[in-house]
């Protein structure tokens, strides 16, 4: 026969006696509470507040939980309302002491929460609600038992940054997701890691909550508004583990907006709901804008038939709204506003993609899913965004793509424009390779992230790169500069330095390199002091003394204030620009400077490039916001033609068959333009940042498939089809220092390997070296894993390609 909860009571105490220590009085109180769901007949719960809970009462309670199996006690709750004075080596084994009784952990402010959370992320934990405040490391990875688990609430974790990728694998029975205000940002990883939940139907990044007239935030039941309300009115919210919205009918196509938003907006006695009333509408949540960023009319796009106005944002930057309209005849009010919101939520059709990427959700954000809603976000998804490469609409195995090439099967042809595959055409030379990238980066979500480690050539030291480029006919080069004015030639495979040549107190920073393509061993390097040399690496002495009477270097004319310099299709003439409006003409093999042309912008000339096969055209790019191509045949005086960007542009590059040029502008603006006359071919929507300083940078990749992006107050790389514009991927880098983030300096795609390039990254923390970090989208991730608790800070941003 079960124990009951006044014998448990009496065996706690006398426990106490014979530890000699005083019951506790909180304990106590769990009993009596106990005792009165009995007696009202409902589920019996020992409620544990650890909050005044002291080393020397854990003994006591120890030797209850142990012993609760055999009693009526039906389920045992653990949570604290206050920072907790017992530590945290006496919290874990209380709550494995309840094992399969444990049903509500809730701790928040704990002075041992990383700790703790390290323990249950390896050992798991029998719970089936756990909530974690302040998660102290920045991915998440939960590789326990968590079987009983239904409910998991991660709001406020700070430093949450990603997913490790199987962190949800030991998950099977999660229903209920929330991490409201953490720094989740990226959709690819996110949607690959909550797949792995197949029983997930709710999710929250961020909630909706009712505000008064004024648009203020609301007040607790006490008549406060502070932080401290606020934060408790966030599980208040039916969400998290109460059931009080009935996803099984929300996807009724012909259920009403009233009912699904009178439970999202009833927030107990604190909130209500001003929905007089509401007819059907599509859900269309495309821009869902962040506590203290950019506002965006989020409004019409949820209810785009009303065509609704955002309000100015208030003082406290939350956004909010209260409107009264008219849609068919019928007056509708609503006042609410989106609180606690992470960063995910900011990205441009946030909704769209999480419906489209998870068909099993019935509530995101707290707002219900109905069908009218899944087939507007499988619409917007297939019109921005890329599931596979190449538009491919299913991955195939690796196996049956080999063996559709091997057998000349499965290609496939066209036979009208109107009867278009759902993959590339089957009469194309790309067509297997283009398979298996999609079956292979399909597979790989998150990508291989390697942080080049250099090594040999008698130097033990780091580098500081600037600038870098692949060479142009051996897959295993590349070069790159120093901010020390150092020239280093890599085996990038091998991470071994093939060639090292050191500045000599002749160079500064390394803004310019430039491979000749007919002289493979040779190459242009520029410095920003105007310091200009051609380096054959086949004649560096491997002693650096004397350098500059051997055959190994040439020095040209300086030009003031370098930042970019390139090599023409036929190894006879480089360009150099910089801090001015002019261009300077160089002939490599004389060595003389043939000309500077001047007053080419009417600001300074950031980057110059030439066409990749024509050798007399070129291409300059000017913080005066325009791109100008040029014909040294026609002597440089009018340019073939301009086209412009709204903002400066930091730099342009043609696409490997000259049909294109790519310009980049400040702060992700990021344009693509037909080479023949300049016309606008697409511009790439990528959301701005708002900072003058968000200096970009775009490559192509994949010949010109795709194009690669990214920005110096951004670590992520974005990938677009050049094509569409659609988007692909974005990768958040991070590199080999505890895993912190880097802002991105430059990048290339490597020329020899499809969806493979390189970053130059500089840590967000002052003092630390940049890196060079390898990408391959095509392989999974196998770097350590590793946290780091540092707040980073924004380093100094350098011009240059």
């Amino acid at each position: 026969m079960a124990v009951d909860i006044l014998t448990l009571e009496n065996r706690y105490i006398d426990s106490c006696r014979r530890h000699g220590v005083l019951p506790h009085a909180a304990i106590l109180s769990s009993f009596f509470k106990a005792e009165g769901k009995k007696s009202h007949q409902e589920l019996i719960v020992l409620d544990i507040l650890i909050d005044e809970l002291k080393d020397i009462d854990f003994a006591p309670l120890l030797e209850i939980c142990t012993s609760l199996d055999t009693t009526e006690v039906e389920a045992v709750d653990v949570h604290n309302e206050s920072p907790c004075v017992l530590s945290g080596e006496y919290v874990l084994p209380l709550m494995r002491a309840v094992k399969q009784k444990l049903r509500i952990v809730e701790l928040r402010d704990m002075s041992f929460a990383k700790d703790f959370v390290r323990d249950i992320s390896q050992r798991g934990l029998a719970c089936q609600v756990l909530t974690i405040r302040s998660w102290h490391f920045r991915k998440l990875s939960l590789m326990g038992e968590f079987i009983h688990m239904h409910t998991l609430n991660l709001d406020f974790s700070s430093y949450l940054t990603s997913f490790e990728e199987d962190c949800f694998n030991c998950m099977p029975n999660l229903t209920c997701l929330s991490m409201c205000e953490t720094r989740i940002s990226n959709l690819w990883t996110t949607i690959a890691a909550l797949s792995k939940l197949p029983s997930l139907v709710q999710l929250r990044f961020q909630y909706w909550q009712y505000c008064n007239d004024t648009g203020t935030s609301f007040t607790s039941s006490s008549g406060k508004s502070d932080a401290t309300a606020d934060f408790r009115q966030l599980d208040r919210v039916p969400f998290i583990g109460e059931s009080r919205i009935d996803t099984t009918e929300l996807t009724d196509l012909n259920i009403s907006v009233e009912d699904p938003l009178r439970n999202v907006y009833s927030f107990d006695e604190v909130m209500s709901y001003d929905v007089q009333s509401m007819v059907e509408d599509s859900s269309d949540d495309s821009e869902i804008d962040l506590t203290n960023h950019h506002p965006r009319n989020w409004l019409s796009d949820v209810f785009p038939r009303w065509g609704l106005q955002m309000p100015p944002k208030s003082e406290n930057e939350v956004e909010s709204s209260s409107r009264s309209f008219t849609e068919n005849g019928v007056d509708v009010s609503m006042k609410y506003m989106s609180r606690h919101a992470s960063p995910i939520c900011q990205q441009k059709h946030y909704r769209e993609f999480m419906i489209a990427s998870l068909p099993n959700l019935k509530s995101l954000d707290n707002l219900p899913i109905r069908n009218i809603d899944k087939e507007s976000a499988a619409g917007i998804f297939s019109q921005y965004f890329e599931y596979l490469p190449y538009r491919w609409k299913s991955r195939e195995s690796v196996l049956s793509i080999l063996h559709k090439r091997e057998t000349k099967s499965g290609r496939i042809k066209v036979q009208s424009s109107k009867c278009r595959p759902s993959h590339p055409s089957g009469t194309s030379q790309h067509f297997y390779t283009r398979s298996l990238s999609a079956a292979k980066l399909g597979s790989s979500t998150w990508p291989s992230l390697h942080p080049l480690s250099v090594s040999g050539f008698d130097l033990d030291k780091g580098f500081r790169p600037r600038q870098f480029e692949y060479h142009p006919s051996d897959s295993s080069l590349m070069v790159f500069g120093t901010l020390d004015g150092e020239v280093v030639v890599i085996n990038h495979e091998s991470e071994r330095i093939v060639n090292y040549i050191p500045s000599l107190g002749a160079m500064n920073s390394v803004l310019g390199l430039c491979w000749l393509k007919k002289y493979p061993s040779k190459l242009i390097a520029g410095s920003d002091n105007g310091s200009l040399k051609l380096y054959d690496i086949n004649h560096i002495p491997r002693k650096i003394t004397g350098l500059y009477g051997n055959s190994g270097c040439v020095t040209f004319d300086e030009f003031d204030q370098l930042t970019s310099v390139h090599v023409n299709a036929t190894d006879e003439l480089f360009l150099a620009s910089g801090y001015s409006r002019n261009v300077a003409l160089y002939d490599i093999n004389s060595g003389k400077r043939l000309q500077v042309f001047t007053d080419m912008h009417r600001g300074h000339i950031n980057v110059v490039k030439f066409a990749n096969h024509s050798p007399s055209i070129f291409a300059t790019s000017s913080f005066d916001q325009d791109v100008k191509m040029w014909d040294l045949r026609q002597k440089p005086i009018q340019p073939c033609f301009t086209a412009s960007s709204s903002k400066g542009n930091v730099m342009v590059c043609f696409s490997p068959d000259d049909q294109y040029i790519l310009a980049s502008a400040v702060d992700n603006e990021v344009r693509q333009f037909l080479a023949v006359d300049g016309r606008l071919h697409l511009v790439f929507d990528i959301a701005p940042t708002e900072s003058s300083q968000n200096y970009t940078r775009s490559y192509y990749m994949n010949g010109r498939d795709y194009i690669i992006s990214g920005s110096c107050d951004e670590h992520i790389v974005r990938i677009c089809c050049a094509q569409t514009g659609r988007r692909l991927r974005d990768i958040s880098l991070e590199g080999k220092s505890l895993g912190r983030s880097m802002f991105v300096q430059s990048l290339r795609g490597d020329p020899f390997r499809d969806f493979n390039m390189s970053v130059l990254g500089a840590y967000m923390r002052p003092g630390s070296n940049s890196e060079i970090v390898k990408i391959n989208l095509l392989a999974c991730n196998g770097r350590a894993k590793d946290d780091s608790d540092d707040h980073p800070v924004c380093p100094s941003n350098i011009m240059g390609a």
